[in-house]
């Protein structure tokens, strides 16, 4: 089984690793873990004034890889199998993309608890996620 998980570095995507971790025996067998983060771009115009594109790109790998580097070493240590993704882009339509090319059967990620007005007026990933996935989404707090 492939899982998508979305991580961001905060606490609620760092719960999302460990409940996937205690909930890993609802599977027949170990399951396959593509680790994913989304990094948010800059303004282009703005950073290639200051930086050149290998600049920017070196930036999004390095921060991508220490955002998901606890994540890999907590599952490593769960015997659990995963692959990195680095993207840059709008998080909830990558999350669901990503999830459909490479085969997963369930995301999973985390949830900032925004809710009430304050979702109905900036939205969330989580809630962006549920509308377009066609696979099953775990949502962990």
């Amino acid at each position: 089984m492939n899982i998508l998980l979305a991580i961001d570095g905060s606490e609620v995507s760092q719960r999302a690793v460990l409940s996937l971790i205690d909930h890993v025996r609802w599977f027949r067998e170990p399951p396959h873990v593509h680790l994913l983060h989304v990094h948010a771009p800059i303004p282009v115009g703005l950073a290639v004034q200051h930086l050149s594109q290998e600049m920017l790109d070196r930036y999004y790998r390095e921060e991508g890889e220490a955002v998901l580097k606890p994540a890999a070493v907590a599952l490593a240590q769960a015997g659990i199998a995963t692959t990195p993704h680095i993207h840059v882009g709008h998080a909830a339509e990558i999350i669901v993309r990503l999830a459909g090319e490479l085969g997963c059967e369930l995301i999973c990620l985390g949830s900032h608890g925004r809710g009430g007005i304050k979702t109905a007026l900036l939205g969330s990933v989580a809630s962006r996620v549920l509308h377009l996935a066609q696979v099953p989404v775990l949502i962990c707090r």
